[in-house]
């Protein structure tokens, strides 16, 4: 079965021979004598290129299909579609070379050489060679009359800012766009939070402040805002103000709730309000009964009450949502309370169990990109798969929260 690749190049192919076809038709049409030799020519080396391709050798096949493909009117395109297909192999090297060829011939229409020039920047993206993709996106916004060559040209230039962390400059260039543009104000908001974080760094507190509002303007429901804001209240001993940011996150993003859990204990046991935590913890498992909290829930019981107590709470609750986690804690609660019991040794059951639960731990899916399904161990705020901002949130259901 012809693979993905090969597939690409009989799309090409057949646009190959359908401009062969026209173009040997064309020529028919204006000369009363046969077709010349070197148009035999043309559609035997065509057929050569089918060979190759069917015997599963795209290489061999594309390179016959660029010689035997001369650039005019009619090809122009073709050409266009070649350097894609060799960008998607892998191979941005062999484009760059297809559309610089292009662009040196001077009968261009001044809309095809603006198309070569967006293709060939891409091409210089996916090598790297970030300063050379970005002189040729400057130029083209700089005297392109074309509203659809200059809105892809921003948004390749945002892309290829954001790869170098140029935040300020991202900003720049998509904030004229925000308004027509709505799912933009995202991102912006996340590149509004890494400019707070390096202002953070740099100690300019006040300034990381106004960029995390700011981001909040744009995007009411940036948690990553929120929980900055609430560390910086916390860096300044206003915990009460901390609580009370971290108390729109289930606004936010429901499933940001465990997220915000450690932060949300430390603000209550700082401001040395144990008893508003366990408050707080019980209205967030009216909102969401998430692992996480419930078992933030049994600590403090446990610490307060004892094992016991808390051996009670855990199984109440997990008899209504039960998850692989909050099962390991309450092992951990059963083997404590044999312990104290005098036993000197758990139930072997009870260890096998323990066992088992703590291999499915180790192997389980603490976060999920919900665009691409990109799985990590860790939170990060833009995706590193389909790199796409503030999709990846805690995984929910048995095996997580």
């Amino acid at each position: 079965m012809l693979d993905v690749a090969l597939l690409s190049v009989l799309l090409v192919a057949i646009a190959i021979g359908y401009g062969l076809g026209y173009h040997q038709a064309g020529r028919r049409r204006h000369r009363s004598q046969p077709p010349a030799t070197s148009s035999q020519a043309l559609s035997r080396d065509y057929f050569v290129g089918l060979n190759y391709l069917l015997n599963e050798q795209p290489d061999e096949a594309i390179n016959t299909f660029i010689n035997v493909l001369a650039v005019n009117s009619e090809t122009v395109h073709t050409h266009i579609a070649l350097g894609k297909l060799f960008r998607a192999r892998g191979e941005a090297d062999k484009a760059v070379s297809i559309h610089q060829n292009l662009l040196a011939r001077p009968a261009l229409s001044q809309h095809t050489n603006e198309q070569i020039q967006l293709e060939l920047a891409r091409d210089f993206m996916a090598l790297g060679v970030h300063d050379r993709a970005q002189r040729l996106l400057n130029t083209l916004l700089e005297h392109s009359g074309d509203d659809d060559h200059r809105y892809a040209a921003k948004q390749l230039l945002i892309d290829l800012l954001e790869r170098e962390k140029a935040w300020q400059q991202a900003l720049d260039v998509i904030q004229p766009l925000l308004k027509q543009y709505p799912k933009m104000r995202r991102p912006a908001a996340h590149w509004l939070c890494e400019l707070a974080l390096e202002e953070i760094s740099q100690a300019s507190r006040p300034l990381a402040k106004k960029h995390l509002k700011k981001a909040l303007q744009l995007d009411e429901n940036c948690v990553r805002a929120t929980l900055l804001l609430a560390e910086l209240e916390m860096d300044n001993g206003h915990y009460d103000r901390a609580i009370e940011r971290l108390d729109n996150i289930p606004g936010q993003e429901i499933a940001h709730i465990p997220t915000m859990l450690p932060a949300l204990k430390h603000a209550y046991l700082r401001n040395n309000d144990e008893a508003g935590f366990e408050a707080h913890l019980y209205r967030l498992l009216e909102q969401a009964p998430y692992t996480s909290t419930i078992i933030a829930l049994g600590q403090l019981v446990h610490q307060r009450e004892g094992v016991d107590k808390a051996i009670e709470l855990i199984g109440e609750r997990l008899r209504a949502v039960p998850s692989l986690g909050g099962l390991d804690y309450l092992i951990d609660l059963y083997i404590e309370s044999q312990r104290l019991s005098g036993k000197p040794s758990p139930d072997t059951r009870l260890l096998l169990l323990k066992h088992h639960t703590d291999a499915l731990l180790l192997n389980r899916t603490r976060h999920r990109c919900q665009r691409c399904g990109f799985a990590s161990d860790a939170l990060q705020w833009q995706c590193p798969s389909c790199r796409f901002w503030g999709t990846i949130k805690p995984v929910i259901g048995v095996e997580g929260e």
